[in-house]
């Protein structure tokens, strides 16, 4: 799959301030199949009063392990959308887990293909907590 960047100047890659409430539950969720329900009250406690940092999308990709989706996803297509429209998106939710030398996207994957096709060395605002 060829996956086509856009222009960077045509698009202002805005960001929310802080996650949305339904972001510490879509984590909650993803979390529960990999932790303990101890592990995840206790992520996602550290994750509400975590201050914000910064990290450029390739560096998660490399850092998560993951693949990217294409734009022909429904979810990366629609932040695609909400990206060229002038939405801000969402910050990222992370955590580190040194067990398994990653960073786990607890929320966020989508928006972050959604981001790397338009540039691979956009600044993502994240919370990060360790387990």
């Amino acid at each position: 799959m060829r996956l086509v960047k856009d222009d960077v100047s045509d698009t202002k890659i805005t960001w929310m301030k802080a996650p949305e409430d339904h972001d510490y539950t879509a984590a909650e969720s993803y979390l529960k199949l990999i932790y303990d329900d101890k592990t995840v009250a206790s992520l996602l406690q550290q994750l509400q009063n975590a201050p914000m940092s910064e990290f450029k999308s390739k560096d998660l990709f490399r850092a998560s392990g993951l693949s990217l989706l294409g734009v022909s996803n429904q979810h990366v297509d629609k932040d695609r959308q909400k990206l060229s429209s002038g939405k801000p998106l969402s910050p990222l939710l992370l955590v580190r887990d040194p067990a398994h030398g990653k960073a786990i996207i607890a929320d966020g994957y989508h928006r972050l293909c959604a981001v790397y096709s338009f540039d691979e060395d956009a600044i993502i605002p994240c919370k990060i907590v360790g387990v």
